[in-house]
């Protein structure tokens, strides 16, 4: 099983929140995931992300997709 870091969208239209998930590749973007690591607003420019959470599946052979990986550089989650 690849599992992948990524954002999961809720919210209302052109009103979007994200949780970021650990989720088996192989699953919809909305479907069923293993464990929220945090959530992301982009319109408040808000990141709330457990550095213990990501950096565990991380360890585990967890690969953030290409967004999460950019949130984590710039919002220093990993640097902690």
């Amino acid at each position: 099983m690849a599992v992948k870091i990524r954002l999961q969208r809720y919210g209302s239209n052109k009103r979007p929140f994200y949780r970021v998930v650990a989720s088996d590749s192989r699953r919809a973007r909305d479907g069923k995931f293993l464990e929220i690591i945090g959530t992301y607003e982009p319109i408040l420019g808000e990141v709330k992300i457990s550095s213990d959470k990501a950096q565990k599946w991380l360890d585990n052979g967890a690969q953030p997709t290409e967004t999460v990986k950019s949130l984590f550089k710039k919002y220093n989650v990993l640097n902690k």
